[in-house]
């Protein structure tokens, strides 16, 4: 059987692209982290493994990209953005429009930079003031003081996993239903196929049946 580290490497070929180091960080933090959240069983690390891997594109994307056009905007944000004309001022200005569309939600701040400083990052995408309070509250890493812990390669399998442990995914990945997890985890169901495939490559390297 193929060790982890083997796995990660495998299937996350270029995964130290945007961060030097971070697939080794992973493994070196992995038996650690597996323990202390229960992640107990290949079961249980090839669902944590899947959602992370799609969260952050196999590594390659660990802080979200809101570089958007104003036709972009338009389809993810409608009722924000209903026309072309109140698009157009935020487009391809990620910082203006992350705070446009996250502050006064997920506890940002009106007014603040916190939509921006508090984008999606790190294995789980953890978004919004909330979400990293959440992370250090778990874990005792001070992401909101210093959000790019997140995004470390000793510490971003313990922020990660954390997230998906205080989002619920915990029971449904014990059932193996990784329909709920996602729903839990993603707040919907976005990117669902995709994790499945995730999850049947995590399942096969792992030799769960």
């Amino acid at each position: 059987m193929p060790t982890f580290i083997n796995i990660l490497y495998n299937l996350w070929p270029n995964g130290d692209e945007r961060i030097k180091g971070l697939r080794d960080g992973i493994y070196a933090s992995s038996e650690y982290v597996f323990k202390k959240y229960g992640i107990d069983s290949p079961l249980l690390i090839a669902h944590v493994m899947a959602q992370i891997s799609h969260e952050c594109g196999a590594g390659h994307d660990v802080i979200e990209n809101l570089n958007y056009s104003a036709p972009r905007m338009m389809k993810v944000w409608p009722s924000r953005f209903p026309t072309i004309d109140s698009a157009i001022p935020y487009a391809h200005n990620p910082q203006k429009l992350a705070n446009k569309v996250y502050n006064g939600r997920m506890g940002n701040k009106i007014g603040s930079d916190d939509g921006w400083n508090f984008r999606g990052r790190g294995g789980s995408q953890t978004t919004g003031r909330d979400g990293y309070e959440r992370v250090k509250k778990q874990t005792g890493l001070d992401v909101v003081g210093n959000p790019d812990i997140l995004i470390t390669p000793e510490y971003f399998l313990d922020c990660a996993v954390s997230d998906f442990v205080n989002c619920g995914c915990l029971p449904f990945a014990k059932k193996d239903d990784i329909f709920n997890v996602t729903k839990k985890l993603n707040g919907g169901t976005i990117g669902l196929a995709e994790r499945r495939v995730w999850l049947a490559r995590w399942k096969k390297s792992l030799g769960v049946k």
